[in-house]
C-alpha cells in the first residue's frame, strides 16, 4: 500500500499524451449502450464482475454511508453497494444510457433495494449532487470512455461532491504496462473499429494523482487485459 499526500489538482494539460483520443462523439456512445443494454451482461459479466467487485471492496462502503456511481450499466454494482450501506445509507448513480437507466431500476426493485437508490441518466461531467454531499464514488469500466480532456472534468467533478476525507476507487483498463500485447491490439482496435470498442486503456492512478487525490492503494490485476483498481481519498 502506498499513500501520497493530497495536493490541489493539476491542469487537463497535464494528462499523458501516450493515450488514445476517445473517437464517438456523446450521442453515439449514449445509442451503441442503448443498443446493446440487453445484452450486456452476456457480453461482459464473466470477465468485468471479478473485477467490480474488487473494486467495491477496496472501495469499502459502509452502513448508513452515502455512495454515488458513475456508469452503472445494468446495475449490479449498484446492488451491492445499497447492501453494504443499508438500512440507512443511500446509494445514488448516474448513467449515460436511458436503456441502462431503466435496466438498473428495475433490477434494484427486484432486489429490495430500490427505496435507498436514486438513479439519473446524464453526463458525469456535471453530477446533479451538492458540493461535500457523499462518503464514496465508484467507477468501474467508465472513466475510459471519457476523452482524455474530459477525464479531469470527470474527476474535478467527483472531487467536488465527495466529503473531505471521501473516498474514491476506479477500476478501468490500464496503460501502464503499454508494450503488453493485448494492450496493444486493443488500442489497435479502438482506432480501426471504434463502434466495436469505444474505450482506450489509460493511466488510472496518474489521472487520480493529477486531480488532487491521495492514493491510498493501487493494484494492477489482468482480466484479458491489464485493469488497475485505484482507490484514492479526498
Amino acid at each position: 500500500m502506498t499513500t501520497t499526500p493530497d495536493q490541489p489538482p493539476r491542469t487537463p494539460e497535464a494528462e499523458p499524451s501516450d493515450l488514445l483520443r476517445v473517437l464517438q462523439s456523446r450521442d453515439e456512445i449514449r445509442a451503441y449502450y442503448n443498443k446493446i443494454a440487453k445484452v450486456y451482461d452476456l457480453l461482459t459479466e464473466r470477465s468485468e464482475d471479478p473485477m467490480r467487485k474488487a473494486g467495491i471492496d477496496r472501495l469499502n462502503p459502509q452502513p448508513s454511508e452515502s455512495m454515488l456511481e458513475i456508469g452503472f450499466g445494468t446495475g449490479h454494482s449498484l446492488v451491492e453497494l445499497a447492501r453494504r450501506v443499508a438500512p440507512d445509507g443511500t446509494v445514488y448513480g448516474i448513467d449515460l444510457s436511458e436503456e441502462m437507466l431503466e435496466l438498473a431500476r428495475a433490477l434494484v426493485a427486484r432486489e429490495g433495494v430500490g427505496d435507498r437508490v436514486t438513479l439519473w441518466q446524464g453526463d458525469a461531467t456535471a453530477l446533479p449532487l451538492d458540493d461535500n454531499s457523499v462518503d464514496g464514488v465508484f467507477m468501474s469500466f467508465t472513466l475510459e470512455l471519457f476523452d482524455t480532456p474530459e477525464i479531469p472534468k470527470v474527476l474535478a467533478e467527483c472531487r467536488r461532491v465527495t466529503a473531505p476525507g471521501a473516498r474514491l476507487a476506479i477500476v478501468s483498463i490500464s496503460k501502464e504496462q503499454p508494450r503488453d500485447p493485448m494492450v496493444r491490439i486493443y488500442e489497435w482496435t479502438h482506432s480501426h473499429f471504434p463502434n466495436l470498442l469505444d474505450c482506450r486503456p489509460i493511466h488510472v492512478r496518474r489521472a487520480l494523482e493529477a486531480a488532487g487525490f491521495a492514493i491510498e492503494s493501487s493494484d494492477l490485476r489482468h482480466m484479458w487485459v491489464p485493469v488497475e483498481i485505484v482507490l484514492g481519498r479526498k
